[in-house]
């Protein structure tokens, strides 16, 4: 376990059942445990996973903000977009996800932009995408591909 946080972002998801979810997580998606704080009765308290330099928080329901999309009706506010290493195969990775009982709710499919993604939704309704880089294109290239405009700051 490492003793201190690089600068970065991670996101904390809360489960109706977290320790299902830890579980599930990494049977599902390869995702890494790092760390599980377990309280006296052995409920789990905090988990960290790991994914590349990435972590994810997995934890409890524990306040009336702080919910699962299960007891949200299965709404989202946010999803988890993860990127997978140059190489790997996105369609076996669908195919594992599948297995340990995701929905799939895109199938894999190859983006304008040259990533080849796929979207799934987890036992208790978080939405995840999973994407590889299968073409490295332009912001030209895509925005005349997509009909869009490319830019670094919107602008007044």
């Amino acid at each position: 376990m490492a003793d201190h946080r690089a600068k970065g972002l991670s996101s904390a998801l809360c489960y109706k059942d977290s320790k299902a979810a830890f579980r599930w997580l990494e049977e599902a998606f390869g995702f890494e445990p790092i760390f599980v704080l377990l309280d006296e009765q052995g409920n789990l308290a905090h988990s960290e996973m790991g994914y590349g330099a990435s972590t994810l928080m997995v934890g409890n329901e524990w306040s009336d903000d702080h919910r699962s999309p299960a007891n949200l009706g299965g709404k989202n506010s946010q999803t988890v977009h993860v990127q997978l290493d140059s190489g790997e195969d996105i369609d076996a990775h669908c195919e594992r996800a599948r297995a340990a009982g995701a929905e799939i709710i895109a199938e894999p499919e190859t983006q304008f932009y040259g990533d080849r993604t796929y979207r799934a939704r987890d036992p208790e309704g978080h939405i995840w995408t999973f994407g590889v880089t299968v073409a490295v294109k332009t912001a030209e290239e895509w925005d005349a591909e997509g009909g869009f405009t490319t830019k670094t700051r919107l602008d007044d």
